[in-house]
């Protein structure tokens, strides 16, 4: 490293950046992609283990800070069991996150858990160079009767590397179980979005149902169903569910259907069938605003922060006296007092008075490490609009 720049690296953080590296005594580009290096400071001092990626902007990620023990089969083993113990005390079904990247030591792999079946995620080139050695920690510590590895999201495309679908152990089934608050929800494994379901907002799909009960909800963004699907297995009188995907819908009503469920679904653009949704006079106790990341990058922040504005805007003029809008957002680069104060002129440009009356963040399968403030990106505002 160069002087003065492992004081990140000292402090907890994993990533190397490139113009951090002393390329005139290490020149990042005679590591081949993937490889483990030793990372030292300009004097000298041991701070890590990493894999590194001279084609990244973020070109090393420690994995191990013992100078003893470099990463290899018995490291994976050794995390996942550290993860698994989590999950275990967190858990009373296997139905989680089962390794969220750097937050579990391990950067650049995401591990998904449905019962005896594993979806798992790698982001980066390191991650994908020891592929064989993660599989066998996979089968010593979990032994899924499933592993597929969905490996088709856009930061591969930063790494170098090509996107593919591929199941490495057992038969996967087209769809899996997931139980989440007395619903079983049908969810796609190969098809489905990112690994098919979203676990970060379990937690506050379960604090909802205070705010459900007896009332009309919109859910949109809805995917598979699982805030509205929720809601109305917990006593909501009815339910609206809207979403874009034809197949997200199918699914959705599947899942309704074996649950004994009758919700309302409506196919197309969130933001359209929401005017129209007003331009009927509707109105709801509560509606649900989960959309996808509509900032990526910084630069999309701006034109993001107007879509977050208009969508909490429509939200309030479709809720009836006193009611609540649940606001996330997963977008990393959107403050959260940003969220707040999008909320706030929704609010004040439909004249009520907001009161946010819970706060949420990600599930705690999904934990934050205090040294890395990225991996701490959800944001989840329940929110009492009071006519003035």
């Amino acid at each position: 490293m160069k002087r003065g720049e492992d004081r990140r690296l000292s402090a907890g953080h994993l990533w190397v950046f490139s113009n951090e590296v002393d390329n005139e005594r290490t020149p990042l580009t005679s590591f081949p992609v993937g490889s483990i290096v030793s990372v030292t400071s300009d004097r000298g001092k041991f701070l890590g283990y990493a894999y590194v990626n001279s084609r990244s902007l973020i070109c090393g990620r420690i994995l191990s800070r013992d100078s003893q023990h470099p990463p290899g089969r018995s490291l994976f083993v050794h995390r996942l069991q550290v993860a698994l113990s989590l999950r275990n005390a967190l858990y009373e079904r296997p139905f989680y996150r089962l390794v969220y990247g750097e937050s579990d030591g391990l950067p650049g792999l995401v591990l998904d858990r449905f019962g005896d079946v594993i979806v798992g995620q790698i982001a980066t080139a390191g991650m994908e160079s020891m592929r064989t050695e993660i599989e066998s920690a996979i089968v010593k510590v979990i032994g899924p009767s499933v592993l597929v590895w969905k490996n088709d999201g856009s930061s591969r495309e930063l790494e170098g590397l090509d996107n593919y679908v591929e199941t490495a152990i057992g038969n996967a089934p087209e769809f899996v179980t997931v139980e989440e608050g007395g619903v079983q929800f049908t969810v796609p494994l190969g098809s489905g979005q990112k690994t098919g379901w979203f676990f970060d907002q379990s937690a506050n799909r379960i604090a909802l149902r205070k705010y459900t009960g007896s009332a009309r909800v919109l859910d949109v963004f809805s995917y598979v169903g699982a805030w509205g699907l929720g809601a109305l297995h917990a006593g909501a009188s009815e339910v609206t569910c809207v979403d874009a995907s034809a197949s997200a819908l199918e699914l959705l009503q599947s899942t309704a259907d074996a649950n004994g469920l009758k919700p309302t679904v409506i196919r197309g653009d969130a933001f359209d069938v929401m005017e129209s949704l007003q331009a009927e006079g509707r109105r709801f106790d509560v509606v649900v605003i989960d959309p996808p990341a509509f900032i990526k990058r910084k630069k999309d922040l701006p034109k993001g922060e107007a879509a977050y504005r208009r969508l909490n805007q429509l939200a309030m003029r479709l809720l009836d006296r006193d009611g609540i809008v649940a606001s996330s957002s997963c977008s990393y680069h959107l403050p959260a007092e940003s969220l707040v104060l999008a909320i706030q002129r929704a609010a004040r440009h439909v004249n009520r008075f907001a009161q946010i009356v819970e706060v949420g963040g990600q599930s705690p399968d999904h934990p934050i490490h205090p040294g890395i403030p990225e991996t701490r990106y959800l944001k989840s505002f329940f929110v009492r609009g009071v006519h003035e």
